[in-house]
């Protein structure tokens, strides 16, 4: 209206303007009335235009080429009233790595490294998570053992976001030797896929006084500790470092709530001097395509194991910590054998419920 009513004022004087004036008016006139009379969701519809296209390029596999513009929240989107919704796809920026971008979904982990303490969990951890179908706590969580009381929703706080497609794991060692993990896991979840890093028992037992060792300089020597009468060849299993070796005692109260085929154990001797594969074998289990191989491997002689080549880019291998592939403490071989001894039925009895001999005498 407001443009009709200024042309017809300016129509008096029109005989005093040339047509090319005339011609120019009526553009900007018209484009004025186009400014007044179009909607302002239209402009607002060209901008939400630009969320879509994120997401078709989500749906087309292209995570990587999403750019800044895409820096919010993403639903994917609503499902007809007969089909189960899909997870929510959360796309949120990390200022803090220069722009890259963290999505998914925080699941509960559908594998755990049980255990054992000192048998090689963290290699473990550290190689399998190459995998790109790998995601995974970086620290113990000890939920199960410790913080059983924080409930599920804190637990899946502490795992890391992960596509549909990824497995989400964590690691604590300390679980296969507590009785009431088992239960609480299957509580969780029956199908959770287990590992458990076994070692010859004595060597761990050696390992795992030398760490306690560096922490507590005071501590009584391994043989008063590892024995309650060594002239009679009388071992203390009521000391940790000890009681952790009893695998098959452990493994029993697992298979009560576990089918064995769900139960994959790792050699930590054969982790050293053959890290690809066993990494294989692992990777078999958790249903991955074989990516970790030997070309991700190399034997670092100084520590004595095997560290991961160094990735595109990087200035340095990636080996594990200064705890890892420590010189043991020297022990008495008396002590040694008395030991072995004490172990020997134990391990058979192992070999004998897992149906592999790990050769540790």
């Amino acid at each position: 209206m407001a443009c009709v009513l200024l042309f017809h004022r300016l129509s008096p004087h029109s005989n005093r303007l040339t047509k090319t004036t005339i011609c120019l008016l009526s553009l900007f006139l018209s484009y004025l009335c186009y400014c007044a009379l179009s909607p302002a969701d239209t402009f607002m519809q060209m901008v939400a235009d630009s969320t879509p296209s994120c997401l078709r390029a989500l749906e087309d596999g292209g995570a990587a080429r999403l750019h800044s513009a895409c820096a919010v929240p993403l639903q994917i989107p609503g499902p007809k009233a007969d089909q189960r919704a899909p997870a929510t796809l959360l796309v949120v920026k990390n200022d803090s790595s220069g722009g890259n971008f963290k999505f998914g979904n925080k699941k509960l982990p559908s594998a755990i490294i049980v255990g054992v303490k000192k048998g090689g969990t963290r290699a473990v951890l550290e190689f399998i998570r190459i995998h790109p179908d790998v995601r995974a706590a970086g620290t113990e969580t000890h939920f199960f053992d410790r913080n059983y009381n924080r409930g599920l929703d804190w637990y899946r706080g502490l795992m890391p976001r992960t596509l549909e497609s990824q497995i989400t794991m964590e690691k604590t060692p300390s679980y296969f030797v507590t009785k009431e993990t088992p239960h609480r896991i299957s509580t969780m979840s029956p199908e959770t896929k287990l590992i458990v890093v076994v070692r010859d028992p004595v060597t761990r037992a050696i390992s795992d006084y030398t760490q306690t060792l560096t922490k507590a300089p005071d501590l009584p020597s391994f043989q008063e500790l590892a024995f309650r009468n060594q002239t009679l060849g009388v071992v203390d299993t009521s000391w940790n470092a000890i009681r952790i070796g009893l695998y098959a005692l452990h493994l029993e109260n697992w298979l009560r709530y576990f089918p064995l085929t769900q139960i994959h154990f790792v050699s930590g001797e054969r982790l050293i001097t053959d890290p690809a594969g066993e990494l294989a074998r692992v990777q078999d289990f958790l249903g991955l395509k074989r990516i970790v191989t030997d070309k991700h491997f190399y034997f670092n002689r100084t520590k004595g194991f095997p560290c991961l080549k160094k990735p595109e880019r990087s200035g340095s291998p990636r080996c594990l910590g200064k705890s890892k592939g420590r010189t043991h403490v020297q022990i008495d071989r008396d002590a040694i054998e008395q030991l072995r001894d004490f172990y020997r039925p134990y391990n058979v009895k192992f070999y004998e419920m897992v149906g592999h001999d790990f050769k540790w005498e």
